[in-house]
């Protein structure tokens, strides 16, 4: 059992301590130093044969409450009573937050960090891909082939076949909403005869890609992000490493490839459905007969309008297909990340849509295909 017996009179008393300094051997140790009254200026610990944390935190706390000095440990005891006394530090109950200036200027420095390293990563992501479609293409004269048909048909039918139901239906009442806008303001100068150019120019030009890409991010981006992270989650894109199979050529090629051919023809296809909309309510609401609506389209409707369309759609595809591979990749840890990833691969592959058309805009009006 643990002791002390004093030594001493007046400011001169030292506390001399033996036995075993243990929370099994304290015994009544605690109490009685707790109700010590005298003055101590020394404790001396070299009698102790035994001493763990809650006997070196008894000590240390008696000494500082008298205001002595302990001495007699060498050694580990020594070491163990110096990290009981470093760790007894003032501990603020609530953090200490800064001023709400710096604590915005803090989140925005973050967040513009965040988003370049974002879009270094997507570019670096992005070659990687370039890389590993040139090793599949050049596996084709030097066989084996690591061309993967059958995976790209599988997501040819995701990305594509799947969503024809919801892009038709999506792109059908667009073509009606534009429509009945565009006329509702027409009439008001008596021509909306022109609703037939708004609605073929802007569902071929812009809205008939443009929708069926935010569409396809919001279906496909994401279940690319979530079947990739979830494939992290559970080792197994490590496991198609270490059996030498490139995730890259087997799970992010296939994906991109489905994407970029397959959004051309979804493209062209949800314009179909727009002018289909747009013209049905011409006919019902302005009287515009399906023939004298489809020669008008004919005629005020250029080749190049669907050119421009054409052309936008693949790089779109891609960049949905990349986004969501992207973050698909970089999940770790938990499976609250897959959501997180999921819902960013969402967010990334609209904005840049959006940013990439604007472009695409100002570089056909600067060739003069307006």
């Amino acid at each position: 059992m643990a002791d002390f017996a004093e030594e001493g009179a007046g400011n001169a008393r030292v506390l001399r301590f033996s036995g075993n300094l243990s929370l099994a051997k304290l015994g009544a140790l605690p109490k009685r130093l707790h109700d010590y009254t005298g003055t101590v200026s020394a404790i001396d610990l070299s009698g102790v044969e035994r001493i763990d944390t809650v006997g070196a935190w008894v000590v240390h706390r008696f000494a500082a409450e008298h205001q002595a000095r302990v001495d007699g440990l060498a050694g580990d005891k020594q070491h163990l009573f110096a990290q009981v006394e470093n760790a007894d530090q003032p501990v603020a109950m609530r953090a200490v937050r800064p001023p709400a200036i710096l604590r915005v200027v803090g989140q925005v420095g973050d967040a513009a960090t965040t988003a370049a390293r974002t879009m270094l990563g997507l570019l670096a992501f992005m070659g990687s891909t370039v890389i590993a479609a040139g090793g599949v293409i050049r596996s084709i004269w030097h066989p084996p082939r690591r061309f993967r048909f059958n995976a790209v048909v599988q997501e040819f039918e995701a990305v594509g076949v799947t969503a024809l139901a919801i892009i038709a239906l999506m792109s059908f009442l667009i073509g009606v909403v534009i429509a009945q806008q565009g006329a509702v303001q027409l009439q008001q100068f008596g021509a909306e005869v022109y609703t037939i150019n708004l609605v073929g120019r802007l569902t071929l030009r812009e809205l008939g890609v443009l929708m069926t890409a935010i569409m396809v991010a919001g279906r496909s981006g994401s279940a690319f992000a979530a079947q990739i992270g979830t494939m992290k989650l559970t080792e197994e894109v490590d496991a198609m490493r270490v059996i030498g199979v490139s995730p890259m050529e087997a799970l992010v090629l296939p994906r991109t490839l489905a994407a970029v051919l397959t959004m051309p023809l979804l493209g062209f296809y949800a314009s179909l459905w727009s002018i289909l909309g747009g013209g049905l309510l011409c006919w019902t609401s302005l009287g515009i007969p399906p023939a004298t609506f489809i020669e008008r389209i004919r005629e005020v409707v250029p080749i190049t309008d669907l050119y421009v369309g054409l052309i936008k759609a693949p790089v779109f595809g891609a960049i949905i297909a990349i986004a969501g591979c992207y973050q698909g990749m970089q999940v770790e840890a938990d499976a609250e990340q897959v959501g997180r990833r999921t819902t960013a691969a969402v967010v990334q592959g609209i904005f840049m849509v959006i940013v990439v058309d604007a472009f695409f805009a100002v570089f056909f009006e600067k060739i003069g295909w307006l």
